[in-house]
């Protein structure tokens, strides 16, 4: 018999059947049929599975697995596509062949027509583009999977009201049922990751259903643009008087959940550095300034870019630095700030145990950690890199290696640390691409020292010291209270203990297959022998001599006994 999560799963299942599979087609397609078996699928989708040709097209032999799965995710569209991008920063779920495809994912998809961004308009503000912005190109700057960008002017007076500097504005305008798309998309992949704890030992200390509800509050953070405008303006007021960045102006009053207002700029991408060579632009003080930019948003602020890849960086007059795009950021507590500071420096100065004290700090432990393993490690990996010159030190290398470290002895990085890191990655491959000379390390090194230097001034001490002693003092208020309802129910013998177990989940379910198939079995010899009474009861109505409804009870019993036959051969089980 089924639980009632497994009920829930398959009301869900059904519910959204045929876009499970449409998922399901496409990852037969693409050769992912050994990964659908061994999620056991087919009993929530037994009847589909069945019309569903498990065969991969020949031509996609010349692709590695790895490929085969980014050219799935990409024909699933957008919600898999940005999973995709997620799990290309998890090294500690994800094997290392598969992230640097992952990585390659492109957010490209046609444009959608301009009578939906009217309808869009009218849902949102009752009235047409062109009565909004005095003018509105209907044909699209760019298109991605949550919406795309038109160009517009806003009416004489409404920059004002709204604080900008610029009328030319661009509007970014939600992508039409993509809201509902996603939150299909996103409770198959809740069942998927659930049937993946079930059924899949090598990927249970991964937690895959935490990694699901990650990804489904970012993303649901990223189709609402209020917050993406609310992310704006906090990202201004943190730059406020920087005269080496320009934030894009944004106007509330314009904006809803579905429309983002925002000043146009007029820059050059970063990646375009011909075009900026040939303008005069300083390439090696743009590389530092960017570096410097998003060290600051990390080490200083906690409040930072997490995608500052070139097309979201634009380089504006006097070598100034524009920052677009603000559906991903990143955040980062003092603490987390703190410890990872405190990890880095520790490598620095080659102390194994201290490195080892703090990965475990800024870590979460899935298994049985062998603690002396991981410092022999982490002393071949500073053996690795520290003896090397400033200039042959990569950021983005080092960090790499230390992930697969971490990995590798089943420990799991913070959520909002992977994005720091793809974040400091990005920018150091940036950086190289506008000075090959940068190095990332060293621009990152005070930062680094401002953040101990903080740890230890007296009102930060006196702060910790009376926050420590009040927590003290609350424990202390509190203990007695806890100890006398704990005797209590001891006394009253109502004191509980739970216990989880694990790794039953296959054999509960091997059970409740083989349940399943004795009870068919009962109901199959059943029909039988009533046809066969019925037809020896000789009861009407007959057709050539024969009792219709005997015959119709074996020919039925043999419809299930060839089922059950299919069923068993098909998970190669006589």
């Amino acid at each position: 018999m089924f639980s009632i999560r497994q009920l829930g799963a398959i009301n869900r299942t059904y519910r959204h059947l045929n876009r499970y599979q449409r998922i399901l087609r496409v990852l037969f397609k693409y050769g992912f049929s050994d990964l659908v078996d061994r999620l056991h699928i087919d009993q929530y989708l037994e009847t589909g599975l069945q019309m569903i040709n498990r065969k991969p097209r020949e031509q996609l032999d010349r692709h590695t697995r790895p490929a085969r799965l980014r050219m799935a995710l990409e024909e699933l569209g957008p919600t898999f596509i940005k999973l995709g991008q997620l799990l290309s920063t998890r090294p500690d779920f994800i094997p290392p062949e598969y992230l640097s495809e992952l990585a390659k994912l492109q957010d490209s998809v046609p444009p959608f027509s301009y009578q939906e961004v009217q309808q869009i308009f009218l849902e949102e503000c009752g009235q047409d583009p062109e009565e909004v912005f005095e003018y509105f190109d209907s044909i699209p700057l760019a298109a991605a999977s949550i919406g795309q960008v038109h160009q517009a002017r806003l009416l004489t007076g409404q920059h004002q009201t709204g604080g900008g500097r610029s009328r030319e504005v661009v509007v970014k305008v939600q992508r039409p049922g993509i809201e509902n798309l996603i939150a299909i998309d996103l409770e198959i992949l809740a069942h998927l990751a659930h049937l993946m704890e079930e059924h899949l030992e090598e990927v249970q200390g991964h937690r895959p259903s935490s990694i699901v509800d990650e990804f489904a509050r970012s993303l649901s953070r990223e189709i609402d643009f209020t917050i993406e405008l609310a992310n704006i303006q906090r990202f201004s007021r943190q730059f406020e008087g920087n005269t080496s960045i320009h934030v894009p102006d944004v106007y509330p009053q314009l904006s809803t959940e579905r429309l983002l207002v925002l000043e146009l700029v007029d820059g050059i991408k970063a990646s375009d550095v011909e075009t900026l060579k040939e303008r005069g632009y300083d390439l090696p003080l743009i590389a530092e300034r960017g570096a410097n930019l998003v060290m600051e948003q990390i080490f200083v602020h906690g409040f930072f870019h997490a995608d500052p890849h070139p097309g979201n960086i634009f380089i504006m007059p006097d070598n100034v630095i524009c920052f677009i795009d603000f559906g991903q950021m990143g955040r980062l507590s003092l603490k987390d700030r703190e410890d990872f500071a405190d990890l880095v420096l520790n490598l620095v100065s080659a102390d194994a145990g201290k490195v080892a004290a703090g990965v475990l700090k800024v870590t979460s432990q899935q298994g049985t950690l062998d603690q002396d393993a991981l410092e022999l490690d982490i002393g071949d990996f500073m053996d690795r890199y520290l003896y090397l010159s400033l200039g042959e030190l990569k950021a983005g290398k080092i960090l790499q290696d230390l992930l697969e470290l971490v990995s590798r002895h089943k420990l799991s990085l913070k959520p909002n640390l992977y994005l720091m890191l793809k974040a400091m990655t990005t920018v150091e491959g940036v950086g190289l691409l506008l000075d090959p000379d940068i190095q990332l390390i060293n621009l990152a090194r005070p930062f680094l020292k401002r953040i101990k230097v903080g740890q230890i001034k007296p009102t930060r001490l006196a702060k910790e010291v009376g926050e420590t002693g009040m927590e003290y003092l609350a424990l202390l208020r509190d203990l007695p209270d806890e100890a006398r309802s704990i005797i209590s129910q001891l006394r009253r013998g109502k004191m509980k203990l739970e216990f989880e177990h694990r790794g039953l989940r296959a054999l509960e379910n091997s059970l409740d297959r083989a349940s399943n198939r004795i009870a068919f079995a009962i109901v199959l010899a059943a029909q039988i022998i009533g046809s066969s009474l019925i037809i020896r009861s000789d009861i009407p109505p007959h057709w050539h001599g024969i009792p219709v409804v005997g015959l119709a009870g074996f020919l039925l019993a043999g419809v299930m006994g060839f089922w059950l036959l299919i069923s068993i051969i098909r998970h190669g089980k006589m």
